[in-house]
């Protein structure tokens, strides 16, 4: 009897959330991708569950500050995390993290997924990226690859793609993607691995050649340009975000989230709303995010180990 009335009070409990408003704390600063996600859907889950759910920046630490507070904070669905790619990437590129988050944050919902895309300054004598490999493999000293930053995403699928096609490339990292992408139009470095919305327009207008986008599917935003898996098989890198909690939220309230979301990203305004900036939905069940999660953190550590990176 005593099992049954802990059901019967969790399903209540359930049935109530949300009674108040609910923070979704965000890893970085307003304004970028980070933060067009989680307002899109922090709208839509206030529309649908009746209660404010409220952005809360708290950017630094490559998102660690963020993510340490939602493992702290109560297990109660009233404050949660917009889990993103680099929170995998930091589980193994920082070795002093105060949290373990595969263990300590509950996966909730997949939301979106970003391909990134490969670029180069069209001084680079390439128009595929077989082309680009030839000339990497012949020219090891002369490619230099911009990233946003070390331990960054565009960092690793750079890293990633040096293994797997099996060329060298200088890596220059930067304070963000902005400079990064000043100095590839001006040809002070020669090919990065970016988000599709960042440089589309120099893409559109000439101003950078794109090769290939990383995700194992073409994009929609880029129809006509190739994966990097069509000519390197089993490539794959992107960006992508979810919903996490603390660990031991209960499992009804995590489902409750986790339905509301996936009716979202069936929703075709939703749809549009997201693929205004190349992105595409990432719908699933809890268990199929959390199995990303394990999955992406396998794949990257890797990547991080190999490559010896180490955050700056």
């Amino acid at each position: 009897m005593v099992a049954l009335g802990q059901v019967r009070r969790a399903f209540r409990w359930a049935q109530a959330y949300p009674s108040r408003p609910v923070r979704l704390i965000v890893g970085a600063p307003a304004g970028g991708g980070f933060d067009i996600v989680a307002r899109l859907m922090g709208q839509w889950l206030s529309e649908r569950l009746g209660q404010q759910f409220v952005i809360e920046n708290r950017p630094g630490a490559g998102s660690n500050i963020a993510t340490e507070a939602v493992v702290r904070a109560l297990p109660d669905g009233y404050t949660l995390l917009l889990v993103t790619s680099v929170n995998v990437i930091n589980a193994t590129l920082y070795d002093n993290l105060k949290y373990n988050f595969v263990r300590d944050i509950a996966p909730v919902a997949g939301i979106t997924r970003v391909p990134e895309v490969m670029v180069v300054n069209p001084s680079v004598p390439a128009n595929t990226v077989p082309q680009f490999i030839a000339y990497a493999r012949a020219n090891p000293d002369k490619l230099t690859m911009a990233s946003g930053g070390v331990g960054t995403p565009s960092h690793l699928d750079g890293e990633l793609f040096k293994t797997m096609a099996g060329v060298d490339m200088l890596h220059v990292p930067y304070r963000g993607t902005a400079p990064s992408l000043t100095d590839l139009l001006g040809g002070q470095v020669q090919v990065t691995f970016t988000s599709v919305s960042s440089v589309i327009e120099y893409i559109r207008a000439s101003r950078l050649r794109a090769l290939a986008v990383t995700t194992a599917t073409r994009s929609d935003a880029l129809p006509d340009i190739p994966t990097v898996a069509e000519f390197v098989p089993g490539y794959e890198g992107s960006i992508w975000y979810g919903l996490g909690a603390p660990k031991a939220t209960p499992a009804e309230i995590i489902n409750k989230l986790n339905t509301e979301i996936n009716a979202a990203l069936a929703d075709p305004k939703m749809n549009a709303r997201l693929a205004e900036w190349g992105a595409t939905a990432l719908p699933g069940s809890v268990a199929d995010f959390g199995r990303l999660i394990a999955d992406e953190t396998e794949k990257w550590g890797k990547v991080i180990r190999a490559a010896n990176i180490k955050p700056e």
